[in-house]
């Protein structure tokens, strides 16, 4: 599959069919995920597989603020909480922004890193979504995340059980501009 034919199949995918997802698969989809780009090579997207009771929990009490994502959830086998080292990506040795964007670069390069992996999954033959409506501070509690860390996204993983249409796409003229 070449970078071209991934970027246009891939979709996202939120029904799935109940094959468990291998840990070994996994741990080979993160370790292509870990070429993603990242501010001054500090790389520091950490994904954290939930599966279980921890991931039914997270689908019922963590996504309040949107329920049809706990239905998400709860169908994928295994999902992928996309958590990032803080204070690190946007920062100067001496704790300063690098950039009047301040701390906007950890989330940029936790961007970077999660469609990376979605894509690295789409060529194992995987679906994926990226989730951001969930209820954060109560996530982040449930997976007992350390001090240093922030959670930024969840990715609901496994085989699908669907296949969506192409979405409609703005055409070139109006996302790409000259200037001279």
């Amino acid at each position: 599959m070449t970078a071209k034919e991934c970027i246009l199949g891939r979709r996202s995918i939120r029904k799935f069919k109940t094959d468990p997802v291998s840990h070994e698969l996994l741990a080979s989809i993160v370790e292509i995920a870990s070429y993603a780009p990242s501010w001054k090579h500090t790389q520091i997207t950490r994904y954290i597989a939930v599966e279980g009771a921890l991931k039914e929990r997270i689908a019922t009490e963590g996504t309040s603020i949107y329920p049809p994502n706990g239905t998400i959830i709860s169908n994928a086998p295994v999902l992928i909480a996309v958590t990032i080292i803080k204070n690190r990506s946007g920062f100067e040795r001496d704790g300063s922004y690098s950039t009047p964007r301040g701390d906007g670069w950890q989330m940029y390069d936790a961007g970077i890193a999660s469609q990376t992996f979605c894509l690295a999954a789409y060529e194992q033959g995987l679906g994926s979504v990226i989730l951001g409506l969930f209820d954060e501070e109560s996530v982040a509690s449930m997976l007992q995340l350390p001090e240093d860390r922030e959670l930024v996204a969840l990715i609901p993983v496994g085989y699908p059980d669907e296949e969506p249409a192409v979405p409609r796409r703005k055409p070139v003229e109006d996302l790409l501009s000259y200037l001279t």
